[in-house]
């Protein structure tokens, strides 16, 4: 494993051993252990769009491990591919550091600097996929929920990257996961296909939110506006008007049904401060394991 691109890219025993590696370095740093594997090591973490925790979780994790993380900014360096293309980003990083985490526009930014890094390239966001957010989210199912095998997440939003890992991940964990979005932000259909290529049937979509919570073990919303999308705002508000995680809609699921955000979360948008505060609400616990998987990922990228 060089990379950390996309869950699709990933087997699934890779992503068995980083989800057990996940649990075991959790427990080790919550006793009050240390594992010091990367010491002498660097990270740079190279940013496009504004983070909280990314941006923290990573540099708390490489501290964590004995490393030294370096924050670049989008001014700092003109761009990523605009003042000087990716292919030569890549190789000088390479010549100064032993790993490169990219939050990204565009994907192919980041398979540029994979295609050419020497050093191993992580994806800590894309506008097509969010792989540390969806690891991060089955370490707080496995949690909460236990054995993931045929645990179904119901989604209520935008078919966005968050999405597009979610059932890619369902698919690797032999999860069930179903999709209610609004015609015209519906996930794509090679996504779709991909998924149910590597398990029949972990993919159902529709338009009726009611229809995929009635059965769900998880009920998962993310942001109705992405980053890049902000002048789409207040077509997306009218448009998803109707797939708020809200009282009356959580009344229609499982009454154990867990509650997930990736955050940020836009109250009274996509979500009611009601149920985002409710016992079935496990979002805080979702944002603390975005620490807890990036330390693993981290360690099994740089120390082998």
């Amino acid at each position: 494993m060089k990379n950390f691109l996309s869950i699709r890219d990933c087997s699934v025993q890779e992503l068995e051993e980083l989800l057990a590696l996940s649990i075991e370095l959790k427990k080790l740093y919550k006793s009050g252990g240390r594992d010091l594997c990367l010491s002498g090591k660097t990270l740079v973490m190279l940013f496009e769009k504004a983070s909280l925790r990314t941006r923290m979780s990573f540099n708390v994790a490489m501290t964590d491990l004995g490393g030294s993380p370096i924050y670049v900014k989008p001014d700092d360096i003109g761009g990523i591919g605009k003042r000087e293309p990716a292919k030569d980003i890549a190789r000088v990083l390479s010549r100064y550091v032993h790993g490169i985490m990219a939050r990204t526009f565009e994907h192919e930014t980041l398979t540029s600097l994979a295609d050419f890094a020497d050093v191993p390239i992580i994806n800590a966001l894309s506008d097509y996929c969010h792989p540390c957010q969806a690891m991060a989210d089955i370490l707080t199912i496995t949690e909460h929920c236990g054995d993931l095998k045929g645990l179904k997440i119901a989604y209520i939003g935008d078919g966005n990257n968050v999405a597009r890992s979610l059932a890619f991940v369902c698919a690797r964990f032999a999860m069930k996961f179903a999709i209610a979005a609004p015609e015209g932000y519906q996930l794509d259909d090679e996504t779709i296909q991909t998924a149910n290529d590597i398990a029949a049937g972990t993919v159902d979509q529709t338009s009726d939110p009611a229809h995929v919570v009635k059965d769900a073990d998880v009920v998962y919303t993310d942001t109705w506006t992405s980053m890049g999308q902000e002048d789409e705002k207040q077509q997306r508000i009218a448009v998803f008007k109707d797939y708020q995680i809200n009282s009356e809609l959580m009344a229609k699921a499982p009454g154990n049904a867990k509650v997930m955000h990736c955050l940020p979360a836009y109250r009274g948008f996509e979500i009611t401060d009601e149920v985002a505060e409710s016992p079935n609400s496990i979002i805080f616990d979702q944002a603390e394991n975005r620490l807890h998987f990036q330390r693993a990922l981290l360690k099994k990228l740089l120390s082998d």
